[in-house]
């Protein structure tokens, strides 16, 4: 498969968005000036920039509390993604949700969640909504390993097979749940195999590489279209930092960290474009510095921004829009 070299460039950048991203959050919690938890998605790039990269605008995503990944790869605004994580009232969701409940819905991007599992019948119910409607839009939903545990997976699984729903479900396997590694936790090895239980074909593969990613989710989001119904499709990945910021990670043996770290995502895209001569190496630091600037202004847009006023506390809560209901 030969793949532009403006979408290439264009995956490239969204990983070093992500990644720089993540690396900022990093410092400014570990000063204590962004509140809440904060899990990020260094060394898991290639799954959300792969998948999205065949997404409109117009489709639909799901997210986990390891979100900010998935809402840059879908097109989220920086400056927005920032301003929520220091609790600013310009933030996609006003200060109020923090680094775990990021949401754009006219990008689709349904909302990262801080309920594992949920995303599971979120994304099921978008995909029934694109077939009742009879659009040709598809939904994408992102989970770890251990969400599969949960009941709605096998729920949305069902559903999703038996009235062929264009959902694609991604899990990104990073091989533990919190601090429990899959092998504690579940008898199989592979998440795909889960799926023979609803007559859904699925496929395990590498999570790392971004161009593999990429041409699985192709096909699956080709299958939905077309009415095929929905894919599973697991993608082995790592996460390079502890399961929240201030997780030590010291249950994972360091020869495996070390040995993942070898695999990280950015460095083999790097040199699978200059190798192929895709792309030059002056080419990939340029984005980069691009990058870089946007990254800092989104730190200033966050800076110069206002916290909530006290009064927006009860605003747009379900009391509010209730009573807001009633009044009309």
């Amino acid at each position: 498969m030969r793949i532009s070299k403006e979408l290439l460039s264009g995956m490239y950048r969204k990983m070093q968005s992500i990644r720089k991203f993540e690396k900022t959050a990093s410092t400014f919690f570990a000063e204590g000036k962004i509140p809440g938890f904060v899990h990020l998605y260094i060394g898991e790039e290639a799954i959300a920039v792969g998948a999205c990269a065949n997404l409109r605008d117009d489709d639909y995503i799901t997210s986990t509390h390891r979100g900010h990944g998935h809402i840059v790869a879908k097109g989220g605004n920086l400056k927005y993604m920032m301003a929520e994580l220091f609790g600013k009232e310009t933030g996609y969701c006003k200060g109020k949700g923090g680094s775990m409940h990021i949401a754009d819905a006219e990008l689709g991007i349904l909302g990262a969640n801080g309920i594992v599992g949920a995303g599971h019948l979120i994304a099921t119910g978008a995909a029934w909504s694109a077939q009742y409607r009879g659009s040709d839009q598809v939904s994408v939903c992102f989970f770890g390993d251990a969400s599969t545990n949960q009941s709605t997976f096998h729920e949305a699984m069902n559903l999703a097979s038996l009235w062929k729903l264009p959902v694609i479900f991604v899990c990104e396997n990073n091989l533990y749940g919190i601090s429990v590694s899959q092998a504690r936790h579940q008898t199989i090895k592979d998440i795909a195999k889960r799926a023979e239980g609803y007559c859904m074909p699925s496929l395990t593969a590498d999570g790392n590489d971004v161009v593999t990613v990429y041409e699985h989710v192709q096909e699956a989001v080709q299958r939905a279209r077309n009415g095929e119904g929905p894919t599973l499709l697991e993608f082995k990945t790592y996460r390079q930092h502890g399961h929240f910021e201030g997780d030590p990670g010291a249950y994972r043996p360091k020869e495996e960290v070390e040995a993942w770290l070898q695999k990280d995502p950015i460095p083999r895209f790097e040199k699978y474009l200059t190798e192929n001569k895709l792309m030059t190496a002056e080419e990939l630091k340029q984005i980069e510095a691009e990058v870089d600037g946007e990254i800092q202004e989104a730190l200033d847009f966050a800076f110069a921004s206002d916290y909530p006023a006290l009064e927006s506390s009860v605003q747009g809560i379900y009391s509010d829009i209730i009573e807001e209901a009633r009044s009309r």
